[in-house]
């Protein structure tokens, strides 16, 4: 990206995230309508509302605009008008409509195999090198063709945006058309179709302590957000719990080491579900939510993992009477269709 540009993620309902680059003084609807992305927008003079967007990170010029168009408790709750705001830092923004009112979708990427690591029994680690680094939010997943089907998958990054080569952590499924092609046809340099990035599930903007819960790998989307805050750090605690169900089923620790050396205040701990794990922390990971990393609530609560880990971690907060100040979840299915796996 050039010096100047400011790099802006469009949201979409309907999970596609397409990122433009502002110029300077540029406005959101106009480097939209330049890149072809048709937000809703009835006039340009902030008069009509139609092009309200809410903004979920980043700071902005909201310009000029009329209170019929946008209220004072909207504006302070972070909403501004595209055809009014110039970006001031890289934004993250909703937008109210899905990409195909807007005329666009997610776009169309071209890769290659780099290779494939057996981390385990139970878990593959795929490269993937792309012709120039894939725009994505940290948490968010991409759509891989699977080679020689009709069928793809979709898979969160465990890189963190801007990295020379995307990263995937994939479940080993018996039979599995990934799978198969992972452990029997992949070959260094196969060409891969990839569509994205999509997905609501990613890290916002940090202003209190976050808890982070992991199941399986539901752990992929994690150390991407990791990867992002050694970059940036944050001033927050951080803490994940990450839970497998057999110990060969735990990868990736030293990654984990690695992010607690790299950022303050981000701890981590480990469970087996296993009644036959030999792991010092046993059960799931619903035991191990201990009051100091639930801050009494205060806390941004992150989870990716299977259905019923999720509906698990929602029984035992009702349970205890605790409501995070925000709960953002990843159910993903064991086929990787239709979810992340």
């Amino acid at each position: 990206m050039s010096i100047g540009l400011n790099n802006v993620a469009l949201n979409f309902e309907d999970g596609v995230t397409r990122f433009i680059a502002c110029r300077p003084g540029e406005t959101v609807a106009d480097a939209s309508y330049r890149l072809g992305i048709n937000i809703p927008l009835d006039c340009r003079d902030g008069a009509c509302g139609t092009c309200r967007v809410h903004c979920e990170s980043g700071r902005f010029d909201p310009g000029h605009y009329i209170e019929d168009a946008l209220s004072d408790e909207e504006a302070a709750q972070g909403y501004g008008l595209a055809c009014q705001m110039r970006p001031e830092t890289d934004l993250v923004l909703a937008v109210a409509a899905s990409s195909e009112v807007c005329k666009t979708r997610a776009a169309a990427l071209k890769g290659r195999v780099a290779s494939v690591r057996r981390l385990s029994d139970t878990t593959f680690g795929l490269s993937v090198e792309t012709e120039e680094p894939v725009g994505f939010l940290p948490g968010q997943y991409v759509n891989i063709a699977v080679p020689g089907s009709a069928q793809a998958r979709s898979y969160s990054f465990s890189s963190a945006p801007g990295s020379a080569r995307a990263e995937f952590l994939i479940r080993n499924i018996p039979g599995g058309l990934m799978s198969t092609f992972l452990s029997e046809g992949a070959r260094e340099g196969d060409d891969l179709d990839l569509t994205g990035p999509s997905g609501s599930f990613y890290l916002r903007e940090i202003r209190r302590p976050v808890l982070m819960l992991a199941g399986g790998t539901g752990l992929a989307p994690f150390l991407s957000m990791l990867g992002k805050l050694a970059e940036t750090g944050s001033d927050q605690p951080i803490h994940l719990v990450y839970g497998v169900t057999h110990d060969a089923d735990l990868v990736e620790t030293d990654a984990l080491e690695d992010a607690a050396a790299k950022i303050p205040g981000f701890s981590f701990e480990t469970c087996v579900a296993s009644s036959e794990s030999r792991h010092p922390k046993r059960g799931y990971v619903t035991e191990h939510l201990a009051d100091a990393h639930l801050h009494g609530g205060d806390v941004d609560t992150y989870l990716c993992g299977p259905p019923a880990m999720v509906d698990a971690v929602r029984r035992t907060f009702a349970e205890r009477a605790l409501s995070p100040a925000s709960f953002h979840f990843e159910k993903f299915a064991a086929s990787g269709a239709g979810g992340v796996a």
